[in-house]
């Protein structure tokens, strides 16, 4: 079974994602934190990487562009999720090593068919 984690520090939004997550029957792990998630990510290394931009301490983009550098996690696809969803932000996300950036609120069928599309 393919698992993903989700970094988001909104309740709400992870309750969303989880959901939308666990209808196509993958696994779904939790961050509240990108330092929370660079510790989880060593022991469930995920089929995929849900992550917002808005973090408690370090940035989405932060830690997607560290996830993107290091050879044990670069391989790891990376959607990142956020209520920052103008095309420069787009463009960032990009630029970080993200595969998809999806704006907030996450339109449930564009994420099912981004992460199916990107952990087949």
């Amino acid at each position: 079974m393919k698992h993903a984690l989700i970094i988001d520090d909104s309740a709400t939004e992870r309750a969303i994602l989880t959901g939308c997550l666990k209808e196509i029957g993958i696994d779904v792990s939790i961050a509240i934190s990108g330092e929370e998630a660079l510790e989880k990510i060593k022991d469930i290394n995920p089929d995929v990487i849900l992550l917002d931009v808005v973090l408690p301490g370090r940035s989405g983009f932060e830690i997607c562009r560290e996830l993107k550098g290091t050879e044990d996690t670069n391989k790891i696809p990376i959607i990142l999720c956020s209520t920052k969803g103008t095309e420069m932000d787009k463009f960032w996300g990009k630029k970080q090593g993200a595969d998809a950036y999806i704006p907030k609120p996450v339109d449930q069928e564009e994420l099912i068919r981004t992460v199916k599309q990107l952990i087949q």
